[in-house]
């Protein structure tokens, strides 16, 4: 409801302010100074509303073809337009007018393309992250104040000419038109001697960062490479690696391919390395390299997957019943490491290519922090976390998440118990579906009505929760939760660690058998159809302690995430000493 009420919003300021646009034109052809200054001060507010609050309204406009260029475009001629009908100038004077926003706009164009040469020289063609290259050569760039006028950006100086047209005709002389507009013209130009000036002192020059890292391969020789090319939004898929990487005992380094991912990883010890054109990653030397881990299976793995003499292993982001957890993908790596038995038997099943004998079952190291807990009750409020997953990539499939169908009756049904209630949507939730991203805002308008608390950094407290950013995690969310609400995901799987009772969610109603027999993962749950008809009575039995779900648990735990002892680090890490040798 939220977002869109805001997108309305949007769409009412950009109307408004290029109707100003409008006026300001009509009103300087016909010499109304009073309606030009009251649609100048639209225009001028619209334009400071769609850069600051409705930044994705302002992308449309550009869209449409309607950008920034052209409205400041049309903001210059209505001056001209004004001074013309009502200073009525001679024609020199009219030309010079005429020719000092022209001149401005020249020298524009002209920064643009000296700015984009700059832009290319200094673009850093690598990132890093805990590791020290020394002093590196760097390209020269223009200093802030400058970047932020040149170019296409520069007619934005241009702003005091609406007022100075204004004074203009109000004292019926040119004089205020024609100071404003050389003094703009004179930063202009200042700006352009000033990006002229870095772009020769950087000539010759280029960055030493690529040779930097190349040398830090050959000096460190780290034999373990984490690769993970999706965007930002995704990094979550390559953060719960971290800390198993790191604790594998081999040289390591993380490989990134996206700027924004580079961002958002998560902290960690390890030398992180980001390499964004596809080229330039190539051009690197991985030899050292013995084994490449994949968390994601993305077109840009191709990069990595061609280097020889390295096993290439996918690992993934959680094991499911879901369809995405056998992707065909996954028969290009040398290796597919699951949890346990469970994943196994889903590649078999799944046929898609991907060979027995090159399957590893290695448990789910990441879940070393979960502790197993009986069920019962607890010295705490008792807690529920509702953690559905997002709504995927088939659009033809309304019951990949519980959220649309069913997310507000689970959440009204929890905070009527008198329980406290955790809500952790999945990172990716509202990406696809706007219905999805509406559920999502009308549960957290709930929960917040309720006296809940969004988010937060911490899970203390008896406070109902909304959990949205990196901290606190899913794991953190686990250790204080005594029921799970979830969706067929790997989240189930790896809530079973815990050993707490948990649901999930049928939100297409199928019959229970069917059910737990097209999905392993339910086998151990409480069933919840679609009506939530099931939840008080889960809810109660959940908190008296008299759960009948406690062996099926038992058996599930090894069955999806396999033994205990060896534990799931120790098999990891003897994973990673077969292949390094």
């Amino acid at each position: 409801m939220f977002s869109r009420i805001r997108s309305q919003q949007g769409v009412a300021v950009a109307g408004v302010t290029l109707l100003g646009y409008g006026i300001m034109v009509l009103a300087g052809v016909l010499g109304w100074v009073i309606p030009f200054v009251v649609a100048a001060l639209i225009a001028t507010a619209g334009e400071f509303a769609l850069a600051n609050r409705f930044a994705a309204t302002a992308v449309l406009l550009e869209k449409a073809g309607i950008e920034p260029v052209w409205r400041w475009l049309v903001r210059d001629l209505s001056v001209v337009l004004l001074i013309v009908s009502t200073v009525r100038p001679g024609v020199a004077a009219t030309i010079g007018i005429m020719l000092l926003p022209a001149a401005l706009w020249a020298v524009a164009v002209g920064t643009t393309a000296l700015n984009r040469v700059v832009e290319g020289r200094a673009a850093t063609p690598a990132f890093t992250r805990n590791i020290d290259f020394g002093a590196v050569r760097r390209v020269p760039i223009p200093p802030a104040w400058a970047e932020r006028v040149l170019g296409l950006r520069m007619p934005v100086l241009n702003f005091l000419l609406p007022p100075a047209a204004v004074a203009a005709a109000l004292v019926d002389r040119i004089t205020p038109v024609l100071v404003t507009g050389l003094v703009t013209l004179a930063i202009g130009l200042v700006a352009g001697a000033v990006l002229a000036f870095t772009l020769l002192r950087g000539r010759g020059r280029t960055p030493g960062v690529l040779p930097a890292v190349n040398d830090w391969l050959a000096r460190e020789r780290p034999e373990v490479a984490l690769y993970f090319a999706g965007p930002g939004k995704d990094v979550y898929q390559a953060n719960m690696w971290l800390a198993p990487v790191e604790a594998a005992g081999r040289r390591a380094v993380v490989l990134l391919r996206a700027e924004d991912a580079f961002e958002a990883l998560a902290d960690t010890r390890l030398p992180v390395i980001c390499v964004p054109a596809g080229v330039d990653f190539m051009n690197l030397d991985f030899s050292p390299v013995r084994v490449a881990l994949y968390a994601a299976n993305v077109g840009a793995n191709i990069h990595m997957i061609r280097e020889p003499g390295v096993r290439h292993v996918f690992v993934g982001h959680g094991d499911s019943d879901k369809q995405a957890s056998v992707n065909p993908y996954s028969k290009v790596y040398d290796e597919v490491w699951v949890a346990g038995r469970a994943g196994r038997e889903r590649y078999a099943q799944a046929g898609v290519g991907v060979l027995d004998q090159d399957i590893v079952e290695v448990g789910r190291p990441q879940l070393s922090g979960v502790p197993t807990f009986g069920s019962g009750p607890t010295d705490r409020r008792f807690t529920v976390l509702y953690a559905p997953t997002w709504e995927g990539w088939l659009d033809d499939d309304p019951h990949h998440t519980s959220l649309v169908a069913m997310g507000e009756r689970i959440v009204s049904g929890v905070l009527a118990a008198n329980v406290r209630l955790i809500y952790k949507p999945h990172p990716l939730t509202g990406t696809r579906w706007n219905k999805a991203r509406a559920a999502n805002d009308r549960i957290i308008n709930l929960i917040r009505a309720a006296g809940g608390e969004v988010d937060v950094n911490s899970l203390d407290g008896d406070a109902h929760l909304v959990v949205t950013g990196r901290v606190p995690a899913l794991f953190d969310c686990f250790n204080v939760t005594d029921l799970l609400i979830s969706d067929v995901s790997s989240v189930v799987s790896d809530f079973v660690q815990s050993q707490r009772p948990y649901v999930v969610a049928n939100p297409a109603s199928m019959p229970e058998d069917e059910f737990r027999s097209s999905y392993p993962t339910s086998r151990a749950a409480y069933l919840l159809s679609a009506d939530c008809g099931e939840l008080g009575k889960i809810l109660d039995l959940a908190q008296a302690g008299d759960d009948p779900m406690t062996a099926a648990r038992r058996e599930l735990k090894e069955y999806l995430l396999g033994p205990d002892e060896p534990s799931p680090m120790d098999r990891f890490r003897a994973e990673i000493e077969r292949l390094c040798a």
